[in-house]
C-alpha cells in the first residue's frame, strides 16, 4: 500500500488525526478575513463585467502581422472606448469594445481594416446589446435561489436542519470568494463565468455531504455512549473522508487547470479560460470550507443542544473523575482528552490489551 493510502487507511482507523474542531476559531476569522476583503473589493472595484453585460461590439480579425497591443490601441482611436483584446488558438485577434451601436460598430470595423492592413470583410463584427446580459443575470439569479432552496430542503430531510444551514453558509463562502477574487484580480465577467459559477456549486457541495454522511453515521446513538463527545466525533468523520475529499479535489482540479493554463492561456480560447478560472477558484475554495467551515459549524449548532451538551458535561466529568483517581481511561478516552482522534476500534483493541 502506498504512503497516502496507508494514511488515508489510519485516518479512517482513527489512529492519528487532525484537530479540525478544536481549532475552528483560527478557521472561522481566516475565512471571515477573506470574505470582508472579498465584499470590499466588490464594494470598491466593482466587478468587470464582459460585453454580454454592458452591451457593445466584438470584433474578430483574421491572423495578421498586428500584436494584441497594437490591436487594442487602434480600436480605442477608432471607438474612442476602452477595448479589450485576446489572441486566439488560430492567430486570429478578438477584439471587445463597450458601448457602440450598428453605425458606431461599422465605422470601428471600416477603421480596423485600414490599421490592420486586412479587407474589411473579413472582420466579423457581432453586436451584443445589453438586454441579452441582463436576462442572463436574471435567470442566473433564478437559478441560483431555486438551487439554494433545493439544497436545503433536500439536506433537512436527508440529515438534519443543522447541516443544511451550515452546508449553505459554505456555499455562500465560497461564492464570495470566488466573486471576490474576480473583482481583486479585475478578471472580466463573462456568461462564461456564470455558468462556472453555477456549476462549483455541485462541487462545493459533493465534499460536504460525504462528511455529512461519515457523521450522521457516526453520531446515531450518541447519547447512549459516554466516550466520546459531538465534537470529537465530527472531528473523526473529517479525518476519516480527508484524503478521500483531497483526492477528489487533486483530480477535480487537474483537468480545470489544463483548461485554464493550457486551453485559455497558451491556445487563448476565450471562453474555456472564463468558465475554467471560476471553476479552478471555486473548487479550491469548495474543498476548504468542507473541511474548515461546514463541519465545525455543525458541531458548534450541535452543541447547543441540551442533549449534546448534557453528554459533554458528563463525559467531562467522567474522564475529570478518572484523572482525581489516577485511574486509567479508556484508550479512546484518553486520546479524545488530548484533542486526537481514535477509532473505536483502537479503542476496543486498548480495552483487550488490559484486560489480557
Amino acid at each position: 500500500m502506498s504512503k497516502l493510502g496507508d494514511l488515508g487507511a489510519r485516518l479512517h482507523r482513527g489512529e492519528v488525526g487532525y484537530d479540525f474542531i478544536g481549532n475552528r476559531k483560527i478557521w472561522y476569522g481566516l475565512s471571515i478575513l477573506i470574505t470582508i476583503t472579498a465584499i470590499v473589493a466588490l464594494a470598491v472595484r466593482g466587478l468587470n463585467m464582459g460585453i454580454e453585460f454592458q452591451g457593445g461590439a466584438v470584433f474578430t480579425t483574421p491572423k495578421s502581422e498586428v500584436s494584441v497591443s497594437q490591436a487594442q490601441e487602434y480600436a480605442e482611436e477608432a471607438s474612442g472606448h476602452d477595448a479589450i483584446v485576446q489572441q486566439l488558438g488560430n492567430g486570429s485577434l478578438r477584439i471587445q469594445v463597450g458601448g457602440l451601436d450598428t453605425a458606431q460598430s461599422d465605422q470601428v470595423r471600416e477603421e480596423l481594416a485600414k490599421d490592420m492592413g486586412v479587407p474589411e470583410e473579413k472582420i466579423a463584427a457581432e453586436l451584443v446589446g445589453p438586454s441579452w446580459g441582463e436576462q442572463i443575470a436574471t435567470k442566473a439569479w433564478t437559478g441560483l435561489g431555486v438551487f439554494m432552496i433545493l439544497v436545503v430542503i433536500y439536506l433537512a430531510i436527508a440529515f438534519e436542519w443543522r447541516m443544511a444551514i451550515a452546508a449553505l453558509i459554505a456555499l455562500i463562502h465560497d461564492l464570495t470568494i470566488t466573486v471576490g477574487i474576480y473583482s481583486l484580480v479585475g478578471f472580466e465577467v463573462t456568461v462564461g463565468t456564470v455558468i462556472g459559477l453555477l456549476t462549483i456549486l455541485g462541487y462545493s457541495l459533493y465534499d460536504t455531504v460525504v462528511v455529512f454522511d461519515s457523521l450522521k453515521e457516526q453520531t446515531k446513538d450518541i447519547t447512549k455512549q459516554t466516550r466520546f463527545t459531538y465534537s470529537e466525533l465530527a472531528n473523526r468523520s473529517i479525518n476519516g473522508t480527508l484524503v478521500r475529499s483531497i483526492n477528489t479535489t487533486v483530480v477535480a482540479l487537474l483537468p480545470v487547470a489544463g483548461l485554464l493554463f493550457i486551453g485559455g492561456g497558451v491556445l487563448g480560447a476565450g471562453m474555456l479560460n472564463d468558465i475554467s478560472l471560476s471553476l479552478f477558484v471555486g473548487l479550491a475554495a469548495g474543498a476548504y470550507s468542507s473541511i474548515f467551515i461546514a463541519t465545525p459549524l455543525v458541531a458548534d449548532l450541535k452543541e447547543r443542544e441540551p442533549a449534546i451538551k448534557a453528554l459533554k458535561k458528563r463525559i467531562m466529568v467522567k474522564r475529570a473523575a478518572a484523572a482525581a483517581k489516577g485511574e486509567p481511561l479508556d484508550a479512546a478516552d484518553e486520546l479524545s482528552a488530548e484533542a486526537a482522534v481514535v477509532g473505536p476500534r483502537a479503542g476496543r483493541h486498548g480495552a483487550q490489551e488490559r484486560r489480557g
